[in-house]
């Protein structure tokens, strides 16, 4: 069976070897050698409608043009002249392959090829004979079965024995370089694990959350606090950042930069505020506490917040160590006793704490101010000033009587706290708002401070003639800390009692520093004990919402519950609020900045950076997911090239980075990592990393995707204290642990290191989202406060009487 010749005309490039016009390259080639047939190829410009495939053949003297590979064997065998049985079967062979291996895909359905090839073994050769149905099927299968594993095809041991004799024969042997030399070769994708990493094992971050965290002799031991949030509410979003999340972002780097790292919060539970609440909402103080302390926890683990343990303040350790801390001041001469005049109530036979008291501001005329400040002109005020003053409770009008309590002799204890602050914001680096509001206490001159209060909702006073008394929640709260610390573990002292070994972060808003820097470590000093004292605070500013104030009451501004129910991931709240930390001045949340943050930085910049180097290397017509070789001479110290700047350019941006997050310059160091995702676009785009570079310039395109794949690597750790959710997804896209932080960049990612699958990071938001979310979380027109009308503040008093009544219970 011979014929003269043919013509194969290609009119595109050579194409992917794992495709259907390379299948079909494959068994006209093996065809024309089988039987006899000269094979001329030609490549033409020329486009047509008619095929299938981007070749056509040309035989015959008539010039005929085939545009099927199947119908190009057809022709080569001359299957016309079979019997009738052999051609039908043939037939029916060739349809079956047309229907079943043509649309199959290797890299899902090799299951699917393996069983259904065979089971057709039996119609095939059963030696190196290749005949006409064994060339179609040989053509849709050799790409697939030369790359399965040997494990899976032992299992067809008859498809195995027929492939390995259809390999080797002469026919087959002669055209398989003809064949590769048309085709672009492909790799085959191998899936990811942990058995085909090839990384540097060094760098792996392993973090316990469940592992009890204790000071390590000689090891940098870092103790991180955030302000204990009020547990009468849900956190809006200017809490979050100005505490909790701060100090979380810190808590992360510190940890990723291989420190010892204790992480500690909690709810702050006692005082007039959760009294206040509690009468509000006809609840005990107890069943409140529960109910919000639960809140909190939910908001700060949807926000992803690295809590190593998350207490609260209304437990018998907090008794017990605010009790003792207390009985050593006053041992020590630090607690004095000072009568003072306050309202008191005689229709509740108590007297009232600031928030039990409302009435006319002395300034402003504004008819509903609180006892300690008016909501409308924002002026501080005593109780006793207020006109007209009326008992939240019952709407009576309240009396004036003496009260005796004690007090903290801060005037006393002012010598070494001023020493302290010298010393702690020297060497701690305070911020400057931290710093500027201590001194003004100091320069001002301490004066003693209260440290109880008439309530029944705190910590009681171990001292006689005190014993109807609890101490005030700002001198009760800090101890919290340390508190909470010890439900954590029984060693707590190994933290608190441990200055030589153990540097103390705090993270607050503004108005809680005087109680950090002065109330509390005064309080700590008067024990006469060796304290870890602070070492470093940071305090933010105040963040607002879209020009005015947050409130709950008038349902403006997003809370932490709000920030969940938008469904946009926790990772880019995250950053948009760490991006627009308040750390010098006050900073405004807008929704068109949020927007305008996850689809023009996060989505532009930092995902299409990581997605672009990923799927690249990827692609199975470039590296199958295969981590190549930097070439040594491009990235060498010194080299003259493109590779060796964008190298020492990332260097310096990550030490600028880590300067920034040891000063806890938050938000500076936030840029500047955006800024190295940002270089390595920069690279992408100088190298013109596309097909073109890796079939050309094969060498340059390898030490391309190994510098950014590393990159991307890098960014995971860079990222983790921000996005943690995010890096988590970077890591698992490149098949690698978690890392550390490293002080300079390296390429950790080994050659011949297999990444996983990439994953798009981000994904865009709807401008149109922005009038609904303004609309939803808008509030009303006016931000001011409204005086309530007289039916209004009776039936508020007498829902108060009724709630007191169920509270005493």
């Amino acid at each position: 069976m011979t014929n003269s010749s043919i013509s194969l005309v290609q009119n595109v490039a050579a194409q992917p070897a794992n495709t259907a016009a390379a299948a079909g390259l494959l068994k006209v080639l093996i065809a024309a050698q089988a039987t006899g047939t000269a094979v001329e190829i030609t490549t033409t410009d020329k486009a047509t409608s008619g095929s299938k495939l981007p070749f056509w053949v040309v035989v015959g003297d008539s010039q005929t043009t085939l545009y099927d590979a199947n119908a190009v064997v057809r022709y080569l065998y001359k299957t016309g002249s079979l019997a009738l049985a052999d051609r039908i079967a043939l037939e029916q062979l060739l349809e079956w392959e047309e229907k079943t291996l043509s649309g199959l895909d290797a890299d899902n359905d090799m299951e699917a090829i393996l069983t259904g090839a065979d089971a057709k073994v039996g119609q095939l050769s059963s030696d190196s004979t290749v005949g006409a149905a064994d060339v179609v099927v040989l053509g849709a299968l050799y790409f697939a079965l030369s790359n399965v594993k040997d494990a899976a095809l032992n299992a067809f041991p008859a498809l195995q024995q027929w492939f390995v004799c259809q390999t080797a024969a002469p026919a087959v042997v002669a055209v398989l370089p003809v064949y590769s030399a048309n085709v672009v070769k492909v790799l085959v994708r191998e899936e990811a694990s942990a058995a085909n990493r090839n990384l540097n094992t060094d760098v792996e971050f392993v973090y316990d959350p469940a592992k009890k965290v204790l000071p390590v002799e000689g090891a940098k031991n870092i103790l991180i606090t955030s302000a204990l949030p009020y547990v009468n509410n849900v956190p809006h979003l200017g809490n979050i950042i100005g505490s909790t999340l701060s100090a979380d972002v810190f808590a992360r780097y510190s940890r990723v930069r291989g420190n010892n790292t204790l992480f500690i919060c909690g709810t702050d539970e006692y005082g007039t505020a959760t009294e206040t609440k509690a009468l509000e909402e006809g609840v005990t103080c107890q069943q409140l506490c529960d109910k919000y302390h639960a809140m909190h926890k939910d908001v700060y683990d949807w926000f992803g917040l690295s809590f190593d343990h998350f207490g609260r303040t209304s437990t018998d350790k907090q008794t017990e160590i605010v009790q003792d801390i207390f009985t050593r001041m006053h041992k020590n001469g630090f607690v004095s006793e000072k009568t003072t005049q306050q309202l008191y109530c005689e229709q509740c036979s108590r007297f009232l704490a600031d928030r039990y008291v409302e009435g006319t501001c002395p300034r402003c005329a504004y008819e509903d101010a609180r006892g300690d400040q008016c909501d409308k002109c924002g002026h501080l005020l005593d109780a006793i000033e207020l006109v007209d003053p009326r008992c939240k409770l019952d709407g009576n009008r309240p009396v004036v009587r003496e009260s005796t309590h004690l007090c903290i002799d801060l005037d006393r204890l002012q010598p070494q706290c001023a020493a302290f602050v010298e010393k702690s914001s020297t060497a701690g680096a305070w911020s400057a708002n931290g710093l500027s509001i201590t001194n003004s206490w100091l320069s001002e001159g301490l004066r003693p401070r209260a440290i109880t209060r008439d309530l029944k909702w705190g910590v009681p006073v171990p001292l006689a003639g005190f014993d109807s008394k609890v101490f005030y929640v700002w001198f009760d709260a800090c101890i919290g800390y340390p508190s909470i610390t010890a439900a954590y573990t029984p060693e707590w002292e190994q933290w608190w009692k441990n200055p030589a070994n153990v540097q103390l972060f705090q993270f607050m808003g503004k108005d809680n520093v005087p109680f950090h820097t002065v109330v509390f470590p005064s309080s700590q000093i008067a024990t006469g004990e060796d304290w870890t004292l602070l070492h470093h605070i940071s305090a933010c500013e105040y963040l607002n919402y879209e020009g005015g104030k947050f409130s709950k009451s008038r349902g403006v501004g997003v809370f932490g519950n709000n920030a969940r129910d938008t469904g946009v991931a926790p990772d880019v709240w995250r950053y948009y609020l760490l991006s627009s930390r308040p750390e010098s001045s006050d900073t405004i949340f807008t929704w068109a900045n949020f927007v305008a943050c996850n689809n023009s930085v996060l989505l532009a910049n930092i995902g299409n950076f990581c997605n672009r180097t990923l799927k690249f290397l990827d692609k199975n017509t470039t590296y199958a997911g295969i981590v190549p070789t930097a070439d040594p001479a491009l990235i060498a110290a010194g080299a003259d090239s493109v590779h060796r700047r964008f190298i020492d350019d990332v260097n310096e941006l990550l030490t600028s980075f880590i300067e920034h997050m040891d000063a806890v310059r938050i938000k500076a160091a936030l840029s500047i990592a955006r800024d190295i995702s940002a270089r390595g676009n920069q690279y992408l785009q100088e190298c013109n990393t596309t097909n073109a570079l890796f079939t050309e310039q094969r060498t340059q395109c390898d030490t391309v995707m190994a510098l950014a794949v590393n990159l991307v690597y890098l960014l995971s750790a860079l990222f983790h204290p921000f996005m943690p959710a995010t890096a988590d997804s970077i890591c698992r896209q490149l098949n690698a642990p978690s890392r550390l932080l490293p002080d300079s960049f390296a390429l950790d990612l080994k050659p011949g290191h297999i990444i996983g699958k990439p994953e798009h990071l981000f994904t865009n938001i709807d401008a149109k989202k922005v009038d609904q979310w303004l609309a939803e979380f808008g509030g009303s027109a006016s931000d001011e406060p409204k005086q309530e009308s007289k039916k209004d503040k009776k039936k508020k008093a007498k829902a108060a009487a009724a709630a007191k009544t169920v509270q005493e219970a």
